[in-house]
């Protein structure tokens, strides 16, 4: 094929699939990171519906309210005590759970194996969910120390620990732990 009638072939192609397939089709690595954002939220919807299940049964129904210490989590009973515990912990589980899978099959498109990936991506989640309960308190301390009320000190350490994430996890998953075959790559 000439270059005029591959370029008029592009042009072809490109009036079939519309202006934003195109430009997903043209920019495949933006796209992807677009979709890794976005469909976190079914992860995150996840652990809300979870939560409000959770505090129903385990702090309303079953009143386990008793204050829970166990090496970095802190439950006073204020914080809904073992079943704040019990429940952030089915929370977390089920919404990484999820995350695996969206991120696996929707995002990355991976044909990697599920043993072969699933080892990886629990060694990460554990490592962020543990970040994300440490990190919030340096990061409101030092923004309070330099003057910040505590609702601007608590934002900003929300926001620094999702992009840390977002950073962290993003090539992690591409590369290392969903990484997609190299003859379905071509």
């Amino acid at each position: 094929m000439t270059d005029a009638n591959k370029t008029a072939a592009e042009g072809a192609d490109a009036k079939k699939l519309g202006p934003v397939r195109q430009w997903i089709k043209d920019h495949p690595t933006i796209w992807e990171f677009i979709l890794f954002n976005v469909l976190s939220n079914i992860s995150t919807i996840s652990r809300f519906v979870v939560t409000w299940i959770g505090t129903a049964i385990f702090v309303s129904a079953l009143g386990l309210t008793a204050p829970f210490y166990f090496l970095i989590f802190n439950y006073p009973e204020s914080g809904n005590g073992l079943g704040g515990f019990l429940t952030f912990l089915c929370a977390e589980v089920i919404a990484q759970v999820v995350n695996f899978f969206v991120q696996m099959k929707w995002v990355f498109k991976s044909d990697s194996s599920f043993k072969d990936a699933a080892w990886k991506y629990a060694i990460l989640a554990v490592v962020i969910v543990v970040v994300n309960l440490v990190l919030p308190g340096y990061v409101t301390s030092l923004c309070q120390g330099w003057g910040m009320n505590a609702g601007v000190a608590g934002t900003i350490a929300s926001v620094v620990n999702t992009l840390l994430a977002v950073v962290v996890s993003y090539p992690l998953l591409k590369f290392w732990i969903m990484p997609k075959n190299k003859e379905a790559a071509k």
